[in-house]
């Protein structure tokens, strides 16, 4: 049901399982050491690359304001309410998609560089 949800996708970046170097995995939106829970509303499929930056992290510092800010949570947030992708950029355009971004760093060099190609080939997103 997970995988089916998410479309096969990391629900953070957006690439296909099949197209990752690792297989993508589940992920606590809130982590158990905080009181999450392993049902349906706190799971989510995440590449590896994502889930490592992740971690159990529930905020992070807002590069443009410095606020404390929540991470975009799949289950409740919308991912085009909160990122746009610009060629092969992942662009936020809130303050929880500012901190997700660069958590994440969804937008290095070599995930962008791979994004690009994808995109060429026509598998992403």
């Amino acid at each position: 049901m997970l995988v089916q949800r998410a479309e096969n996708r990391c629900e953070y970046c957006r690439i296909l399982d099949e197209n990752s170097y690792q297989p993508h995995e589940v992920d606590h939106v809130y982590a158990e050491k905080h009181g999450g829970e392993s049902n349906e509303g706190n799971l989510c499929l995440a590449c590896w690359l994502c889930n490592r930056h992740k971690g159990s992290d529930l905020t992070s510092l807002d590069p443009a304001t410095g606020e404390i800010v929540r991470l975009f949570h799949p289950r409740r947030d919308v991912w085009a309410e909160h990122f746009r992708l610009n060629d092969a950029l992942i662009e936020a355009i809130t303050d929880v998609g500012r901190v997700t971004v660069k958590l994440l760093q969804l937008n290095r060099p070599n995930r962008v560089a791979e994004r690009r190609i994808m995109l060429a080939l026509g598998i992403y997103p």
